[in-house]
Parts: C-alpha cells; sequence; structure tokens
C-alpha cells in the first residue's frame, strides 16, 4: 500500500510513502485518509495529511521513504469538510498541503495531539468569600467574573472569551479569587441532548415568520436562501430561531461572520439565547483558544461554531445549518496565500452535507442576486423594520452650492446641532483614517511620498508620524518641505482630522472614534462601542468599520462626508461597492424609536447612480448594475482569474509575464486552440511599486466557470515550467475581487 501525503509547501502534487515499518508502534493503527502523519521530507521531519491510498507508485519502491509516525486513530476532518478542502485545492489550483493547513487551527498542523488536558476556572474559598461580601472594593467587571463563576457551568477559557479578557483571568488568579482545575476532555463523552434554550419575547413581523418558514421546511435537505432584509430588519432574530430549530434535532449550526469585531455581539446574542455559549473561531484568539474551540465543535459540545472566514473549514460532526452573515462582504475572500471564497465554499459545504444555508445581508452582491434569478437561490425578503422604527430618509446634500468648515457642509453641521440637541446620538463616516491623506507644500508642489511605494503617505498627527498605509512604512512627520524648506500643509481629511473639526464645531458633546487606528489593540474595538452604547459619546467618526452590522438604538443622523470616492473608480466592482457601503452606514440610523435622517454630501448629486440609490433604493440600483455587467460581460456573466506576480526587477517581471501569456495562446490575447478563454496584460497594479517591489498580473477571462478551469487545467502547469528569475513570486487567483 502507498500512502498519498500533503505537505504543506507550495507544491501542487502529492508525495508517496510506505506505510511505517511492521516492527513500528504505528504499524496496527489503520491509516485512513485525512489522518495527520510525520514524514521525512528533504533532511527534516513534516506533518502531511494522507490524502489518498494507492496500490503503486511511480516512485521506484527503493527510493520510496516510510512515514515515521502516525499522529491520529482517526481523521482529523470529517467526509464533508475533507471533500471540500480536495476540491478547493483543484477550484482555486493552491498547493494542497497548504490548503489542508490553513485549514488546522495552529499547533494541530505541526503534530500536535488533539486531546490535550483541558482546564477550567473555578473560585477559590478566598473568591467564594469576595462573592457574598460587599463588592465595593472590587472593579465592575471583577464582580461579573466572579458572579459568573458562582453561577455557570461553562468555565472554560474560551468559554468565557467572549465577555472577559485573560489580563482579567489572570488579575483575579493574581488576587488568589480564582484558580485553574484539569477537566476531562469531551471527545466522544457529551450527551447528544439539546441544549436549554431561553424563550424569545421578540414578536416576529410576518416577513420573519413567512422567512422562517421557508427555512424550516420539512423535510427539506440543502436549500440555498438568500435572506434580503433592509437594516435593523431583524435577520438575527430569524437566524436565532432556526438554529434553535437545528440544534433542537441534536445538530449543530455554523455561523460566519466577516470581521473579528462582530463575533461579540453575535455571542452575546446566542449567550442570551442559549445555555451552552457558541465556540469562537477566528484570528485574534491564541493558538490554544482556537484549538479549544475547534476542539469543542469538532467534538460537539459547541452546539454553535462563530467564526470569520477560516471557520468554514471547522469539522462539525453533527452540522445541520450554515449561515453567512452580511454576505456580501469582501472580507469573506482571502487575499493573500490560498485565496479562496469562504462564502462561496460554505454554499458548496452546505451542499455536500445536504443541509440548509441562509446568505443574509441588506445589501447582497450582485452574484448572490443573479442566482436568485438562475434559480439556484429562494430569495426571502425583509422589507420593513419591526416595531416603530422606519427606514432613514436620504438627502443628497450639493457640495457645490454649501459653505464648507472643516470637511462638513452647513447642512450637516446644522443638522447634527438639531439631532444632538433632541438627545440623538450621530455617525459620521468618512472611509479614510489618519488626519490628512496627503502633506502638500504650495511652493514646490512638493508632496510626502513613501520611498517603498508609488503612492503618498497619510499624516497622522497625534503620532507626529508619516505613515504609508500600504506598505506600513512610517517616519516622523515635517512641517518643512524637504525640497525648499517652506511649510507644509495637511491635504484633505481623515477621520483623525475630522474628529478634531467636531470637538471645534460641538465641544459639549463626547466623541468616539472608530477605524483601525483606535481599534487595533484586542479590546479596543469593544471599549469603543461600549461608550456609544452606554450614551457616554454622542458623536461617533468612524470608517469602513462601522458598516458592519452594529446595532446602535439611539443613532438618528448618520452623516456621510465624501460618497464620490467610488464615482469614477476603474475596477468594475466598485459601483456595487460604494451602495453598499451608503446603504449599510446609512441602516445604523432609526434603529428604534427614534425617526433616523440620513445626509449623503456630494460634488456630483445628479450622478446616475447616486439617484437611483436615494430615489429607488438597492433593489433599482442593482437591477441596472447587473444589466451592466451583462452587456459588458463582467462576471456573474463571465469567470475571471488572475495571474499576479512581483518582483525587484520590473524587466525581469515583464518578461516572466509575457512568457506565461505566450504559454496560453498561439497568437496574442487569442484562446488557446479549443479552449474559450483569452489571456489579457501583462498590466501593472494601480500601485506598480509596493515595498520595493514591481507588480503585474495578467487577466484571463472565460465564458464561464468549467472553460476558465479547463484553462486554468492546461495552462498552470506549462507556467510553472518556466524559469523564474530569483525573487520574482507569483500566484494565481481564481474568482478575484479586484482586477488589480
Amino acid at each position: 500500500m502507498i500512502l498519498q501525503v500533503a505537505i504543506d509547501a507550495p507544491l501542487r502534487r502529492l508525495f508517496d510513502y510506505l506505510p511505517p515499518p511492521r516492527a513500528s508502534a504505528e504499524a496496527d493503527t489503520p491509516i485512513l485518509p485525512g489522518m495527520r502523519v510525520r514524514v521525512p521530507f528533504g533532511n527534516k521531519l513534516r506533518v502531511g495529511i494522507v490524502i489518498a491510498l494507492a496500490e503503486e507508485s511511480s516512485v521506484a519502491p527503493a527510493r520510496l521513504k516510510a512515514v515515521r509516525e502516525v499522529l491520529d486513530r482517526q481523521p482529523v476532518f470529517d467526509l464533508v469538510t475533507f471533500m471540500l478542502l480536495r476540491w478547493a485545492a483543484d477550484y482555486y489550483h493552491h498547493p494542497i498541503g497548504e490548503v489542508f493547513a490553513a485549514a488546522l487551527p495552529a499547533g494541530l498542523s505541526d503534530g500536535r495531539p488533539i486531546e490535550e488536558q483541558r482546564t477550567t476556572w473555578e473560585l477559590t474559598a478566598a473568591g467564594q468569600s469576595e462573592v457574598q461580601s460587599p463588592s465595593g472594593r472590587r472593579a465592575p467587571r471583577q464582580r461579573a467574573l466572579l458572579a459568573r463563576l458562582a453561577t455557570s457551568t461553562a468555565r472554560t477559557t474560551e468559554a468565557l472569551a467572549g465577555e472577559f479578557t485573560p489580563a482579567q483571568l489572570r488579575a483575579a488568579e493574581g488576587r488568589g479569587w480564582i484558580q485553574t482545575v484539569p477537566v476531562q476532555n469531551a471527545e466522544n463523552t457529551l450527551p447528544r441532548d439539546a441544549p436549554a434554550m431561553r424563550p424569545s419575547e421578540v414578536v416576529l413581523t410576518d416577513a420573519q415568520r413567512h422567512a422562517l418558514a421557508a427555512i424550516l421546511t420539512p423535510g427539506s435537505r440543502f436549500a440555498a436562501h438568500l435572506l434580503h432584509g433592509v437594516t435593523g430588519s431583524g435577520k438575527t432574530e430569524v437566524y436565532l430561531r432556526a438554529i434553535a430549530a437545528a440544534i433542537a434535532d441534536g445538530g449543530q449550526a455554523l455561523v460566519l461572520v466577516p470581521e473579528i469585531s462582530l463575533t461579540p455581539q453575535l455571542v452575546a446574542r446566542f449567550r442570551q439565547r442559549f445555555e451552552v455559549p457558541p465556540a469562537v473561531l477566528h484570528s485574534a484568539m491564541s493558538g490554544s483558544e482556537r484549538r479549544d474551540a475547534w476542539r469543542r465543535a469538532r467534538s460537539g459540545e459547541a452546539r454553535v461554531v462563530i467564526g470569520t472566514r477560516s471557520a468554514v473549514f471547522a469539522s462539525l460532526t453533527r452540522l445541520a445549518m450554515i449561515i453567512v452573515d452580511e454576505e456580501h462582504d469582501p472580507s469573506y475572500k482571502q487575499q493573500e496565500g490560498f485565496r479562496y471564497s469562504a462564502r462561496d465554499l460554505a454554499v458548496l459545504r452546505a451542499q455536500r452535507a445536504g443541509v440548509p444555508i441562509i446568505l443574509g445581508s441588506a445589501t447582497p452582491s450582485l452574484e448572490s442576486l443573479d442566482n436568485v434569478l438562475q434559480g439556484r437561490y429562494a430569495r426571502l425578503s425583509l422589507p420593513e423594520r419591526p416595531g416603530v422604527a422606519r427606514a432613514s430618509k436620504m438627502t443628497l446634500v450639493d457640495m457645490r452650492r454649501q459653505p464648507v468648515e472643516g470637511g462638513f457642509s452647513q447642512a450637516a453641521i446644522g443638522a447634527m446641532s438639531a439631532h444632538l440637541g433632541a438627545g440623538g446620538q450621530v455617525i459620521v463616516f468618512l472611509n479614510r483614517r489618519g488626519y490628512a491623506p496627503a502633506l502638500y507644500c504650495s511652493a514646490c508642489r512638493w508632496v510626502a511620498s513613501c520611498t517603498h511605494c508609488d503612492a503618498r503617505m497619510t499624516l497622522h498627527r497625534r503620532a507626529a508620524q508619516l505613515r504609508c498605509h500600504h506598505c506600513g512604512a512610517q517616519r516622523a512627520a515635517t512641517q518643512v518641505c524637504e525640497a525648499c524648506g517652506k511649510t507644509l500643509h495637511p491635504v484633505g481629511q481623515g477621520t483623525e482630522r475630522i474628529e478634531e473639526t467636531l470637538e471645534r464645531l460641538f465641544p459639549g458633546y463626547a466623541r468616539a472614534r472608530l477605524d483601525r487606528d483606535t481599534a487595533g489593540a484586542r479590546g479596543a474595538a469593544d471599549a469603543v462601542l461600549e461608550r456609544v452604547h452606554s450614551g457616554d459619546a454622542r458623536i461617533l467618526v468612524g470608517t469602513q468599520m462601522l458598516t458592519k452590522g452594529h446595532h446602535f438604538p439611539d443613532v438618528s443622523l448618520v452623516v456621510i462626508l465624501n460618497a464620490d470616492q467610488g464615482l469614477f473608480a476603474t475596477d468594475y466592482r466598485a459601483a456595487e461597492r460604494l451602495a453598499q457601503t451608503i446603504v449599510q452606514v446609512a441602516g445604523r440610523a432609526g434603529r428604534a424609536a427614534r425617526a433616523g435622517e440620513v445626509l449623503i454630501q456630494t460634488e456630483f448629486p445628479d450622478h446616475p447612480l447616486l439617484e437611483l440609490l436615494t430615489g429607488e433604493g438597492y433593489d433599482a440600483f442593482a437591477t441596472s448594475a447587473l444589466a451592466e455587467r451583462r452587456a459588458a460581460r463582467w462576471p456573474p456573466y463571465s469567470r475571471l482569474a488572475l495571474l499576479r506576480a512581483d518582483a525587484k526587477d520590473p524587466a525581469r517581471l515583464d518578461a516572466f509575464l509575457r512568457g506565461a501569456a505566450a504559454l496560453g495562446s498561439g497568437e496574442p490575447h487569442q484562446p488557446a486552440r479549443g479552449v474559450p478563454a483569452r489571456i489579457l496584460g501583462p498590466a501593472s497594479a494601480q500601485i506598480a511599486r509596493r515595498a520595493d517591489r514591481y507588480r503585474a498580473h495578467l487577466l484571463i477571462e472565460a465564458d464561464d466557470r468549467p472553460a476558465l478551469q479547463r484553462f486554468l487545467g492546461a495552462w498552470l502547469p506549462r507556467v510553472e515550467g518556466l524559469a523564474v528569475p530569483p525573487g520574482l513570486r507569483w500566484s494565481v487567483d481564481v474568482d478575484p475581487l479586484e482586477v488589480d
């Protein structure tokens, strides 16, 4: 027998090994696909995944090496996930070993045992005394932690992670109030009874009841439901009830969210509804936390698994439902390494597992809407907000006819004053962090630019730094022009500068800012959001992070400062992204009793996109945009792939890409014989030089998915045979989100 093993290496092939020697301890262990093995690879021992068993090998018997160690007694992946990963490696044309390694939490891909001793937190005698004593000398979070441990049975670090940070646990441990205690592993010992569920006090709308009934049709297996609900329409309540039905039958639910910042909100909602805490999987967790959550999902202890993109590969042996929240969000597409779409793989996983999937969004992607038109998805609509909440009115503010103060029109300043005076909260949206996007000399026209990229540096005044938002380079900010010695001036607005302007315009109202600069540290985003929810901050300034499904019941006004950034972009998805951003950020207003208002500042109030979006809504925009895509033969009415490459020498980069293009065509830019696909390029990236490397690409177009796959399958092996200049890197991106 030959074991075909995938190794975590940039090689698009499997490696053949012999089983362990008969005299070894592993010889009696049945080896199955999906199990981890330790094998000699080069002059090192590496961990690989057994992909298949074969009767013979193309490698001479004398050259075959034997597996040194079998690391598992059963496959680490359930069958559906195992087959999904094999399919993904083929479809995205990525090395299969890297694909399987990406699906495992840190440590397991390096050979750690799946079964590790777990610990739980318990109150000490001193801690029990503290719970019963007056609490004046304890901080609120310490009181909450001790109360939680006194009343809850879910006390592992991972189970507590949704409410308490490791620092808070260590602080209580340092005071002698809590301690860790080893517990039995849950693998294969858990009861299959459904966890207790608290009844919901929410009264469903007719639309919610109709959607839930369609999702829970008796006897239904796989079905893809596009839950298109306006912002604040109660999509999460539909999720919760659908999941409750799934786990009541003994199943598990997988919930994908686009951003880490959204997981605490969902965890809190699920904790309120279900007795058993969900397992959480995202990149900000420590390796041990992710391994613990992965084990809880695999064993069935966690009936609900909530995670970001990579959670689509979590092994759930009793999977009964998948939910993809904010399905339109580009964060679901991995942009480095293994470039997969978690949303698309979630649909395929649901299909292969025979379970329903819900794709939720207030602004569905054009691809998903086309899938509805093609009959692949069923569309379920939530057209109104429940209760007294109503959709906010959107108004275009013509900036050509308005005096402007620090980026704000007089109309915006007046509206903010009125809403703040009435007790409401205000959101100011600008998708540009920092103080100013440019530092400019009006005397000689010098601009502070990155020495490593073809890009300007952004001024961050509070840090007194110039930063490149592309490569991360930074240097001390200066007020004197490096070319002529004159005074430099910041040009344009960033969130930091807007916050400064608001301090001057509205000194009596506390402000908060949510962007990558303020939310970088663990727990920082939660702290900002807590200030808004508590009412401590009356004005919230932020970037794209504000569009990610946050619920602010007291926000009555949203001001979008610059809606024009995406109007004239060259990328074919720019209009869709702009429309989604406007609708999503506008949806933060008027979500409760307060009426909502949205002001959109623009220099182009008569632009067709803005007129259509504000006048007729997202559905009308999407219908128009799909018609434009069809006429121009852009996805979803064609299929694309990119071959990206970068190198320090632009001449070598261009020569490599031209050589690759020639391998795919008889004549430049013509289809290979019998394959309806064509190659365009080479073309430079929008920022041609980044981090001292020049970047360019080839664009591959095809009429449909099978044609693209046939072409890539024939062409890429030939590209791999090209001589690659030293230092040049190349990769393939199938279904790219950006043609850049």
